[in-house]
């Protein structure tokens, strides 16, 4: 049965955190209006959206993602810790005026069908195996580890999304690769930045003779 997208959804906006369908994201939820909004989801459909706050601004970025809340426990302090599963990214058409403690937004999905497949073109393999040596030395350099054989047995948008999640790049990068409509493009995207920090680590161990 396919999961009925909701067109107004409560949204939680977080500077530096660029969240992506078919990945997790772990909350630790302690502030008031958000402890509200989590209470309001496990009560409802346990859907909420991420997005990402622009810095010093109550502004929000146009894409973000929506999850579901997997998991969730409360502290004895009153904490909500959640496990958040990336469905969907959405585009934020308007704000919801509301009188709740936090924000809603009415939001699209339609750029982003991509997300919801359950499975993708042979082709979204292949553009996977063009960048994976390049991230492989990317993580090394930085000295990211990551459990490649357990990563093999992801799906093609699950691969690129956790490396896009999880790449040490700056998060006007990851938004952009946020707001990459396919796989195709989220690829090749991913790649030139790739390829850009690697010639800079490559260009700073250049010694002129």
């Amino acid at each position: 049965m396919k999961l009925k997208l909701p067109k107004i959804i409560p949204v939680f906006p977080l500077e530096g955190v660029i969240y992506f369908p078919k990945t997790n994201l772990p909350l630790n939820i302690f502030e008031e209006r958000y402890l509200s909004l989590v209470d309001d989801c496990i009560k409802n459909d346990k859907l909420m959206g991420m997005v990402q706050s622009k810095k010093d601004t109550t502004e929000v970025y146009k894409v973000g993602c929506l999850g579901k809340i997997s998991e969730y426990k409360r502290s004895k302090d009153k904490r909500l810790i959640i496990n958040l599963t990336g469905i969907c990214r959405f585009h934020i058409k308007m704000e919801i005026n509301n009188d709740k403690l936090y924000r809603e937004f009415e939001v699209d999905y339609e750029k982003f069908q991509e997300d919801t497949q359950s499975k993708n073109e042979n082709k979204s393999e292949e553009n996977i195996e063009k960048i994976y040596e390049k991230v492989k030395l990317f993580f090394k350099r930085n000295g990211l580890l990551l459990n490649w054989n357990e990563f093999e047995k992801l799906d093609a948008n699950q691969k690129i999304n956790t490396l896009a999640m999880i790449a040490p790049i700056s998060n006007e990068e990851k938004q952009t690769l946020l707001e990459s409509v396919d796989i195709a493009n989220k690829s090749k995207t991913l790649s030139e930045i790739i390829e850009f920090y690697l010639h800079q680590t490559n260009s700073k161990n250049f010694t002129i003779q």
